[in-house]
C-alpha cells in the first residue's frame, strides 16, 4: 500500500521525502516497481480496459449499473460493486444531470382541457397503449430550436419527433403524424400531454379524434404528471445537448436525429427495461 501511494504521487513529491515519511527506502520502492503484477492486479487492469471501452461506446453516458450489464453480456463475470470501485479509482463517471427550465407550455388559452386519465401510471402491457408527448428547447447560435417528441410508454421508444424554429401547433402535429405512420395504433390508444395550446387546439384534437385516440392532459403546473417525458428530456440534455455548442439549427437537428434514432432507440440501455434498449425490448415480444 505504501509503495502504491508513492507511485500515485510520484510527480508531486520527491521520492526520498515520501520514503522518509512512510519509513520505506527508495531501493525498496524501485524493487517493488519491477515485480510482476499479481493475478488480481492483471485482472483489474483488464477489467478497467473493458470498462473504458464500454464507457466510450456509450458516449460517456453509462454509470456502473449499465456498464456492469454490458460486461455480463460479454461473458465477463464481475459484480457491480467491483465495477463501481474501479470506475471511482480511475475517475470514470457518467455525466451528471443539470437542471434546466425554459417555458414551452402556454396553457393560457380557451381551448378545452382533457382530464388526467394517465394518473402518473407510466406503464403499458403492450406497444401503442399509452403515448406521452411534450416539447423542449435546444439553444443554438441562431436561436432556439424546438423539439416535439412522442414516446411509447411500453418501451420508452421515441416513436415520433419533429423539430422547428417555432412553437406553433404544426411542430407537435408533425411529431404525432410520424408516430401514427410508424406505429399505426388501433383505436383506444391513450395520448397524454401537458395543457399547452399546441395539444389543446382544435387541429391537434381533431387528429386524435380521427384516429379514435383518447386524450389525457396533466394538471396545471404539475410536471410529475408527465414525468416520463421530463426524464427523457433530462437525459437528452445531459447526454447530448449540454455537450455541444451548436452554431446552427441544422447542426442541432442532425445531432438530435442521430441521438434518437441511432443511440437512444436502438443502443442505449434503459434501467426501466431491465437494461435493454427499446428496440431489443420490443423485439422480445416476437
Amino acid at each position: 500500500m505504501k509503495f502504491a501511494w508513492i507511485q500515485k504521487h510520484r510527480q508531486e513529491f520527491p521520492l526520498r521525502l515520501m520514503g522518509k515519511a512512510l519509513s520505506v527506502s527508495p531501493s525498496g520502492y524501485y524493487a517493488w516497481t519491477k515485480r510482476p503484477a499479481s493475478l488480481r492486479q492483471q485482472r483489474q487492469t483488464e477489467l478497467l480496459e473493458e470498462i473504458r471501452q464500454v464507457q466510450q461506446d456509450s458516449r460517456g453516458t453509462y454509470g456502473s449499473p449499465r456498464i456492469h450489464r454490458d460486461l455480463l453480456e460479454k461473458n465477463i463475470e464481475v459484480c457491480v460493486n467491483t465495477v463501481a470501485k474501479l470506475m471511482q479509482k480511475a475517475g470514470i463517471a457518467a455525466r451528471q444531470l443539470r437542471r434546466f427550465k425554459v417555458q414551452t407550455t402556454d396553457s393560457t388559452h380557451e381551448h378545452p382541457i382533457a382530464a388526467n386519465l394517465l394518473e402518473q401510471d407510466f406503464t403499458a402491457d403492450l406497444p401503442n397503449q399509452r403515448w406521452c408527448c411534450d416539447v423542449t428547447y435546444v439553444p443554438t447560435a441562431e436561436g432556439f430550436l424546438y423539439l416535439a417528441v412522442v414516446m411509447d410508454l411500453f418501451s420508452r421508444r421515441i416513436v415520433g419527433w419533429s423539430m422547428a424554429d417555432h412553437l406553433r401547433a404544426e411542430l407537435c402535429t408533425a411529431a404525432l403524424a410520424m408516430a401514427l405512420l410508424r406505429r399505426k395504433p388501433q383505436a383506444g390508444l391513450l395520448h397524454h400531454s401537458d395543457r399547452g395550446v399546441q395539444y389543446a387546439c382544435g387541429w391537434y384534437r381533431q387528429i386524435l379524434e380521427d384516429h379514435q385516440i383518447t386524450c389525457s392532459m396533466s394538471r396545471k403546473g404539475n410536471c410529475f404528471d408527465n414525468a416520463a417525458m421530463e426524464s427523457f428530456f433530462a437525459t437528452l440534455k445531459t447526454e447530448l445537448i449540454h455537450r455541444h455548442q451548436y452554431a446552427t439549427r441544422r447542426a442541432a437537428v442532425a445531432s438530435i436525429f442521430e441521438y434518437i434514432e441511432v443511440f437512444y432507440n436502438r443502443q442505449r440501455k434503459h434501467s426501466t427495461l431491465g437494461y435493454q434498449s427499446p428496440e431489443v425490448f420490443e423485439a422480445g415480444l416476437n
